[in-house]
């Protein structure tokens, strides 16, 4: 059985704004999200600029249906609540709680690539002021990263598979992915898929600046830059991209809006290192090249790949020698783009923002800049869109993802067609 699977709702929570549209208007309107870091004094880690949700207020969902009140928001962290908002807004943007299908039948794949680092960090200050009887019984519960998914379940009555995909960066385009598969291969009809994510936490931001994967940059509009020569790491992020996913006949018969099918799906692993990727782009090209054979597409069918573009100085340009090994001689016409220059790296949300891009791009036919881009840098030498938005037809896309640990996944995305 291969059935067909299209996008039929979404959500977003993103430094850029909570909800869809406001998400959407800031990046056609090339808004930069970051802002400077005022949780904690920045002079340790030396880590300025941050992509931080600023106009989310947990207050306002304490009335809203299916998603929490004050006594379940003191039992719920930061990153499960994001997800809970996002899936909320999907679900209404559907049109539909799927209570005609069995609930067997419907699932919940949402993943974070880190879970409750936040609440980790006070419970254990906790543990070590007070001893382990004051760490909070709700801890473990609250702090595990597959609690997104399993409270969507209950808030939504999706009783079919249900898990978290935790697979660094790559996590949210995994369980888009997965979710993709479960639909076209006939073990769900529908599923709410995507990724979360809150690491506001100065114990986050030594991590990764010590790896030197952070920029410290105090300048908002060359933080985070992209393919630009003098790119110097990522803009770490927070938020949350959720999708719903349906069987397209049954989104058809319902009259449902559809964004975009889900066409195809490619997940490898470069087998290399830690944090490197493989400096040939082999694994991640491969990906590629599997998402649209799953598609039925050449690369020349391809009209814009939404990239990694972590603004890192090896992620880059090896995911440019990626693109080069699929697509050949066309990889100098496909149009490319890294939405992580105004948001930041959302690290496991970061590629369900991304899907919803891909989306929406293929929804308007508006391709948006690679902001903040000004030296260009021998080594990434495609269209990566630096001079502004382009207005063009996007018949197929693709949206990348690598991570930590050499994980690589690619969806295939394309204007529904009957």
């Amino acid at each position: 059985m291969s059935r067909r699977v299209v996008i039929t709702g979404m959500g977003a929570v993103t430094p850029l704004g909570t909800g869809v549209e406001k998400f959407w208007e800031g990046i056609k309107a090339n808004k930069i999200g970051f802002s400077f870091i005022d949780k904690f004094d920045t002079e340790r880690t030396g880590v300025k600029i941050a992509g931080i949700v600023r106009d989310f207020s947990e207050e306002d969902y304490f009335d809203v249906e299916g998603c929490f009140d004050k006594k379940e928001s003191k039992r719920m962290d930061t990153f499960t609540k994001y997800a809970l908002v996002a899936a909320h807004e999907a679900l209404t943007d559907a049109g539909t709680d799927f209570s005609d299908l069995d609930p067997y039948r419907a699932g919940v794949i949402v993943g974070s690539g880190i879970g409750g680092i936040d609440l980790t960090l006070s419970e254990y200050g906790k543990y070590l002021e007070k001893g382990p009887g004051r760490v909070s019984p709700f801890y473990i519960p609250m702090m595990i990263s597959n609690m997104a998914a399993g409270t969507i379940s209950m808030k939504t009555g999706f009783r079919g598979a249900n898990f978290d995909v935790t697979t660094a960066c790559c996590t949210a385009t995994h369980a888009i992915g997965e979710a993709f598969r479960k639909i076209k291969d006939g073990y769900l009809d529908a599923a709410i898929a995507g990724g979360t994510e809150s690491t506001n936490v100065e114990f986050t931001y030594a991590g990764f600046s010590n790896m030197k994967a952070l920029t410290k940059s105090d300048d908002l509009t060359r933080a985070s830059i992209p393919f630009d020569k003098e790119r110097n790491g990522f803009v770490l992020g927070e938020g949350s991209g959720i999708v719903i996913l349906e069987e397209y006949e049954h989104a058809k018969a319902r009259g449902a809006k559809i964004y975009a099918e889900v066409a195809g799906y490619g997940a490898t692993c470069d087998g290399y290192h830690m944090t490197s990727p493989m400096p040939t782009g082999e694994a991640a090209g491969k990906g590629m090249s599997l998402a649209m054979e799953e598609a039925g597409l050449k690369p020349s069918d391809v009209d814009y790949i939404n990239a990694h573009g972590t603004s890192t100085g090896l992620n880059d340009k090896y995911e440019t020698a990626a693109i080069k090994l699929a697509f050949g001689e066309d990889a100098y016409k496909v149009k490319i783009n890294s939405t992580k220059s105004m948001t930041g790296h959302l690290l496991g949300a970061a590629g369900g923002i991304e899907a919803i891009i891909c989306a929406k791009t293929i929804e308007e036919g508006l391709i948006h800049a690679t902001v903040g881009y000004k030296v260009p840098d021998e080594e990434c030498d495609l269209d990566y869109c630096v001079n502004g938005n382009i207005k063009q037809e996007v018949r197929a896309a693709l949206s990348n993802s690598l991570g930590f640990g050499g994980h690589n996944a690619t969806l295939c995305f394309k204007k529904v067609t009957d």
